[in-house]
């Protein structure tokens, strides 16, 4: 339980996120009085109104007012959002807060981690090696494009995660009916509510090589690399939905200290001064590639993948803490001596739509048989019974997550895939 005098995490979180159990735990642990901030009201806010307050997400200058007034009576020692929009929400707050000791990024750089086409131009400025890329509008002529743009390309949404509407295109068929996917789900409210942004797509080069991921902290500018995971499936299109992540790192050492310069290259163009970042990487003979990064952690259920332990105090005493549980330390300015992921290699299969129509999930069978297989710590089936699975490049939504952990990263690997050959998704 937190101490009276114990310093309050505002921590943003969408009703949608996967994340709230893990960052409630992590607050639990650290003792930290933690107030929980959503888009939607809760039953329990009138009972608990230190703890759950309800923001306008949808509406930026709305949601900041509501959180200065909060502060003005529970005052606020440190913000985190856990996505790309709540991560631009806890910039305008900090910056709206004022206090000297609110750890937070300058919102031009919140915005930018969220917007691909202004990212792409500041690491452009920057010379950070990253795709060529044009910015499009819905309304031009498919046809006309596809006769214009380099080949194979890929076409992007600006705003969107989870790879949603990405596509590669290998000639000019290819990129018209891409052209014509990607602006059907421009269109879907979900995503027209955006606004300009969702008007707009980029088209860039596609950067052949290995992809990896990269789970970063920022202090005071610095990137601190916290994991760096290999994607051990080919990520060549024609969508990119992600399945294996598999950390430590495989590649060779000069390659990991490439892409740990051309991230923290990265954080510098946009502007990133403080807390978790998570970026996309490709590395092939011309280098290190920045595919993507993010001003946020890594997103779903994937978090718990990761581990740490640190030295704290002078008896050196080590202490083992989550991922979401650094990102609070760091928020609020608590110690991370001595911090370094654990020593076993972990991984994480956010677990694919089966087939390529998706369909109504009827029933997933061989749960327990995945569970049973050695190394596999968990298997956690986030789709529910009628919940329509919706493969990529539409859909974003993985079924679930297996979580294996072992001695080397090709037993984890090889666990993780035992484990989904014994999964059945019966649709119908």
């Amino acid at each position: 339980m937190p101490r009276p005098s114990s310093p309050r995490l505002l921590l943003l979180l969408p009703t949608t996120t996967y994340r709230t159990a893990a960052f409630v735990e992590a607050a639990r642990r650290l003792g930290v009085a933690l107030t929980v901030a959503s888009d939607e009201p809760s039953t329990f806010e009138s009972s608990q109104p230190a703890g759950l307050l309800t923001l306008d997400f949808a509406h930026l200058d709305r949601a900041v007012e509501q959180a200065a007034v909060f502060a003005r009576e529970h005052p606020i020692a440190g913000v985190v959002g856990v996505d790309d929009d709540t991560a631009v929400l806890a910039a305008v707050i900090v910056e709206r807060l004022g206090a000297r000791e609110l750890k937070g990024n300058p919102v031009t750089a919140a915005l930018a981690a969220r917007d691909k086409h202004r990212q792409r131009v500041l690491l452009a400025e920057h010379g950070v090696p990253a795709p060529a890329f044009e910015l499009h509008a819905l309304e031009e002529d498919p046809a006309g494009l596809a006769h214009r743009v380099r080949y194979p390309c890929v076409l992007k949404p600006l705003r969107l995660s989870a790879s949603r509407g990405v596509m590669r295109a290998d000639d000019g068929a290819g990129f018209v009916s891409a052209f014509g996917r990607l602006k059907a789900i421009l269109k879907q409210p979900d995503v027209a509510a955006c606004g300009e942004p969702a008007r707009h797509f980029l088209v860039e080069d596609f950067v052949p090589g290995v992809e990896v991921a990269l789970e970063g902290l920022v202090a005071d500018g610095c990137l601190r690399v916290l994991a760096l995971f290999d994607k051990p499936d080919p990520l060549d299109g024609p969508f990119f939905e992600e399945t294996i992540y598999v950390t430590p790192s495989r590649l060779p050492e000069r390659a990991e200290r490439a892409i740990a310069a051309c991230a923290q290259a990265a954080v510098t163009a946009l502007g990133i001064r403080e807390g978790p970042v998570h970026a996309e990487l490709r590395h092939n003979d011309r280098g290190a590639w920045l595919i993507e990064l993010a001003a946020r952690p890594i997103g779903g259920r994937c978090g718990a993948v990761l581990r740490f332990e640190t030295r704290e105090g002078g008896n050196a005493k080590r202490e083992t803490l989550s991922l979401e549980e650094v990102v609070i330390r760091h928020a609020l300015g608590m110690p991370l001596t001595a911090l370094e992921r654990e020593q076993r290699a972990a991984g994480v299969m956010m677990i694919p739509v089966p087939g390529t129509g998706g369909g109504v999930l009827r029933e997933v069978r061989g749960v327990a048989e995945a569970r049973a297989v050695p190394l596999v710590e968990d298997v956690a089936i986030t789709a529910h019974r009628g919940q329509t699975l919706v493969p990529w490049p539409e859909g974003s939504r993985y079924p679930g997550f297996i979580f294996a952990r072992g001695e080397t990263p090709e037993a984890v690997e090889a666990a993780l895939r035992m484990a989904h050959r014994r999964l059945q998704f019966v649709t119908g």
